[in-house]
């Protein structure tokens, strides 16, 4: 019998590791693809522009912030093997449920312009026009969740589509031929620094829901306590990697479209760089790249919005697939009706900025309360770089708000 034991136990290990493996990586693909959305393809576009060569600074920077931003959040939610809002709720009573309504609506303001994303990424590839686009793209967003083990599904197809994007973004940069040499020397040695751009770029790689996405996600796949931590400091770093190859590659192929002089759309930055690059096919890989960069961070999103409201009722836990489905179906309702968001969303955007810093501070606190977290020491290096994160990001969404109130009420 003993010796049954011990040829089986081989294979249970290696079987277990699959699975975490499978597991993190999926968490690291829903994050970066929750990161990679229209906002990331336009931004990255813009700064790149007006930047030229010194962007690669504000990337090296950027994702120097995001590591210790993403590594001190996942941590303290796989210690306290709880969600972000139930952590936030032994810290102060009252306070998670804050959190959560400022993730759903930052959530929901951000996914009506996912679906929005995806309509034009079909209207790009097929020429059909982008509310129909959208309402297919929600359809095949509920398809995933309504499969009998969505979580896997849902792992496999974003999985999928991240690679694909990666792997055309390649090839355009490689048809623009960037400079790289001088990517390289003012990645370390910029002409300028433009520090609002930095913070911009932070919160759109790491800001409201998106952090917390693979978070919960490993949690909800039993990858928790502090022996898992190991992998799920891995996974954490792996997201943030995957959502900076994508900002590179984008980055350089932007620069070799700027430094020939070709001239960028202003309608429609990304786009415009995708047809400088390859003519009507580059057109047509944009739309590719688009959509699934939308499709992804419209699953994402709704996942991680509905994983923040979900444990405060039974009845919503037992529930929670169609919860997501209703989140999807309701941002499609709200683009097809309205068309472009409104400027309430505005202001929820503007919001969204001031999520990670408060979730973020509230996670450090919670790291040494024993309460939560029991006899874990949370490391020193994590807590100071995490409150310096915290401080530059109130900057940011203290900024982003002074500019962007006034222009509610013009």
């Amino acid at each position: 019998m003993e010796s049954k034991k011990k040829s089986t136990s081989p294979k249970k290990t290696t079987a277990l590791r699959k699975i975490n493996w499978t597991v993190m990586l999926g968490a690291a693909f829903l994050m970066a693809t929750s990161a990679i959305g229209p906002g990331f393809l336009t931004q990255t576009t813009v700064f790149t522009q007006n930047l030229a060569s010194s962007f690669g600074f504000v990337i090296l920077i950027s994702i120097i912030i995001d590591i210790f931003a993403q590594t001190n959040v996942w941590r303290i939610i796989a210690v306290a093997e709880k969600k972000g809002q139930d952590i936030a709720n032994m810290v102060l009573p009252g306070l998670g449920y804050i959190l959560a309504l400022l993730i759903v609506l930052g959530g929901l303001a951000f996914n009506i312009g996912n679906i929005a994303g995806a309509g034009l990424g079909l209207n790009a590839m097929t020429g059909i026009s982008p509310k129909i686009g959208a309402i297919i793209s929600a359809v095949i967003a509920v398809l995933i969740f309504l499969v009998k083990e969505a979580g896997k599904v849902m792992d496999r197809f974003i999985q999928i589509a991240g690679l694909v994007m990666i792997a055309l973004m390649l090839f355009v940069t490689w048809k623009t031929a960037p400079p790289v040499g001088e990517a390289v020397i003012h990645t370390f040695v910029p002409d300028e620094i433009n520090f609002f751009v930095i913070m911009t770029i932070v919160g759109g790689s790491v800001g409201g829901y998106i952090t917390f996405a693979g978070g919960h996600r490993l949690l909800d796949a039993g990858l928790k306590g502090t022996k898992a931590l190991p992998e799920v400091t891995k996974s954490s770093v792996m997201g943030i990697l995957i959502t900076t190859i994508m900002r590179i590659a984008l980055f350089l192929a932007v620069l070799g479209v700027v430094s020939k002089g070709l001239q960028i759309d202003p309608s429609n930055p990304p786009a415009s760089v995708f047809k400088l690059a390859a003519g009507n096919a580059g057109y047509k890989i944009f739309g590719i790249i688009m959509w699934a960069a939308a499709i992804t961070s419209v699953v994402g999103a709704a996942y991680t919005s509905v994983s923040f409201i979900q444990t405060f009722s039974e009845k919503l836990n037992r529930n929670s697939k169609w919860a997501i489905i209703g989140f999807i179906v309701f941002s499609t309702l709200c683009f097809v009706l309205i068309g472009k968001p409104v400027k309430v969303l505005l202001l929820v955007g503007a919001l969204n900025s001031l999520i990670l810093p408060i979730a973020l501070g509230v996670l450090l606190i919670a790291a040494y309360k024993k309460k939560i977290v029991g006899d874990y020491k949370h490391p020193l290096w994590l807590t100071i770089s995490g409150v310096i994160v915290v401080i530059a990001l109130i900057y940011m969404g203290g900024y982003t708000l002074i500019n962007q109130l006034p222009l509610l009420f013009k």
